[in-house]
């Protein structure tokens, strides 16, 4: 019961200080400042790409909040499934590959556009991805590809996000083309291995790429070299390099191109900050090297969380 004083004509006053009941206090407001959003440019890199993985996992676990994603090749890979939903399922299945189980997914074809149909990979993709649209995800995503004929770089951002991704992917040489309205598509990573420009066309305002190739080569050089002929030696068993049969040949030449092509893609459209794993041993076949990949990706990405964040608080202002 309150206790209630008199005043001296007899009329009540309010109750005494020590038993008056106030309502709560209104909550103090707290100026949190703003954070813009990260676009990502996952680059292309075959087997390097798993790193993407790792790129992502640290990303979310720091709280660094993804607006778009535009991948080529196995970024595009990466970034469409993450998107989806389906990272868990696809760090899993990257993390079970073995030489053998990677040779039993690739199916050999005699007559075609390239040396794998690819279409056990697809069932793979199908049994998580079936049905679902780029238009279906909740964030944009825009997957890169090649137009073979014209050698036009293509932009796809609608539409089945399997036939996407399989589009982006297209290794000329070990995966068959894909057709899709009237053009015939291959990897992207022939015109725009790491796909700054894509999140700038979106007027995205922080963009973040992430190149595999960084390393690989080391910095470009122009050798001189004689064509004369020298005495001949007598011949010397060698072993086998896997690096001089065919898809060795055809996957270094491509490395080779894609690397170079980054550069000078990146130098005339730089992004805001560059992610580097270290990659340079693992090869662009090795798959099964999965959980080293992802742990590079991860490790690379964790030592540039402060500067990603203070990135973003700058270009909220």
């Amino acid at each position: 019961m309150l206790n209630w004083s008199w005043n001296r004509s007899g009329t009540g006053v309010a109750p005494a200080d020590s038993d008056v009941i106030r309502p709560p206090a209104p909550p103090i407001a707290i100026d949190v400042p703003k954070k813009a959003k990260l676009s990502l440019a996952l680059g292309g890199g075959a087997a390097r790409g798993w790193a993407h993985i790792g790129v992502l996992r640290a990303l979310d676990e720091a709280g660094i909040e993804v607006g778009m994603i535009a991948g080529t090749s196995i970024g595009a890979l990466v970034g469409g499934c993450y998107l989806a939903g389906k990272l868990d399922e696809l760090e899993a299945f990257a993390r079970s590959l073995t030489m053998r189980r990677i040779a039993g997914l690739l199916d050999f074809t005699i007559g075609g556009g390239g040396l794998f149909g690819g279409m056990r990979l697809t069932k793979r993709m199908q049994e998580h991805l079936e049905g679902i649209s780029i238009e279906d995800l909740d964030r944009p995503f825009v997957a890169v590809a090649t137009e073979l004929h014209s050698g036009h770089e293509v932009w796809i951002g609608s539409g089945s996000l399997i036939t996407a991704l399989k589009a982006s992917y297209a290794l000329p040489g070990i995966f068959e083309p894909v057709t899709c309205n009237n053009r015939t598509l291959v990897d992207g990573a022939l015109v725009n291995p790491v796909p700054t420009s894509v999140c700038r066309a979106y007027e995205q305002p922080l963009v973040v790429a992430v190149n595999l190739n960084y390393d690989v080569f080391g910095r470009s050089a122009v050798v001189k070299h004689s064509a004369s002929v020298q005495p001949m030696e007598e011949p010397r068993p060698k072993a086998p390099d896997n690096h001089m049969r065919l898809p060795g040949v055809m996957v270094q030449a491509f490395n080779i191109i894609q690397e170079r092509i980054s550069r000078a893609r990146l130098a005339g459209d730089p992004p805001d900050l560059a992610l580097h794993p270290r990659l340079n041993d693992i090869g662009l076949s090795e798959f099964h090297r999965a959980g080293e990949a992802i742990d590079r990706g991860y490790a690379e990405t964790a030592n540039q969380i402060a500067a990603l964040q203070r990135m973003q608080e700058a270009f909220a202002r």
